[in-house]
Order: structure tokens, then sequence, then C-alpha cells
């Protein structure tokens, strides 16, 4: 495995977390990409939320503020809201989804993005976002935590 991707095992599952994303607690994955950031769901949350049936991301032009909904998933086994790890305006959502929502199964870190944000403050967002090891000890934690339910 290449050095800029991390690999969480527990038990059957693995979790490929990439070193060059900022995550949130929450499992939203962040690429900055100049004044805009990219945002999708990270491995660890699309397989714990399961077979992504349908996903819905606030239209082009919503303002949003770091921790609101900006998009949410249902599976079979749940319906997840996601906040927000970035204060901005959404001035893209990837258009596949509508009619391949799975591609965020497929695909989390690539085809399966979720929205681009024009950037609002990106020092301040940075601050509260996770770099790819401590991501990786949050998932490692939450994990061992649901096997033992």
């Amino acid at each position: 495995m290449p050095e800029q991707m991390l690999k969480v095992t527990i038990d059957k599952f693995t979790f490929v977390i990439p070193r060059a994303l900022a995550y949130s607690e929450t499992g939203v994955w962040v690429k900055r990409e100049g004044s805009r950031a990219r945002l999708g769901l990270s491995d660890f949350a699309q397989q714990h939320s399961g077979d992504v049936a349908f996903a819905r991301v606030k239209p082009v032009g919503t303002d949003l503020e770091s921790g609101e909904e900006f998009a949410d998933i249902e599976t079979v086994k749940v319906n997840v809201s996601f906040p927000s790890p970035v204060k901005g305006t959404i001035v893209e959502i990837n258009p596949s989804l509508e009619g391949a929502a799975e591609l965020i199964n497929q695909d989390p870190y690539g085809k399966g993005w979720l929205a681009v944000v024009e950037l609002a403050d990106w020092e301040s967002a940075r601050t509260q976002l996770l770099d790819a090891d401590a991501y990786s000890a949050l998932v490692k934690d939450q994990a061992e935590t649901e096997m033992k339910k």
C-alpha cells in the first residue's frame, strides 16, 4: 500500500484513509483546491452507513456555516445527515450521484465526491479538521467500540 494511504483494519473490515486529505469527526473528507474545497464521505463513513441508495446534497448557491447539514444519504440500514466541515457556498454538486449514488461506496475518494464549496474561511476551518493520523485513531476507536456492542 502506498505511503500516502493509511489502512485501519478492525476484525474483517479495512478502512483506507488518504494522507493528503483532512477529515471532520463525522467522516467528511476535505480536499482543498485553491479557494475551494471538495467534500466527500470517508471510506469508514460510507462502509459504516451501508450501501447508499440515495444521496442528497444542498443545491448550488447554498451558503453553509460550518456544522450545518450539507448532505444526507439513505441506505437500507439508516438515513444519515452530514454537517459541513467548512463555511462557504456550494458551487458544484456531483451530478453522477443522482443516478448512481453507489459511487459513494465504490469510490469514496474519487467519483463518489459530494460537493465543491467556495471557502469563506479556510484558516478557521482547518483548525477544526483532523489529519489522516488523527482521523485513523478516531476510526479505530469507533470501530473497536462498535465491535464490542
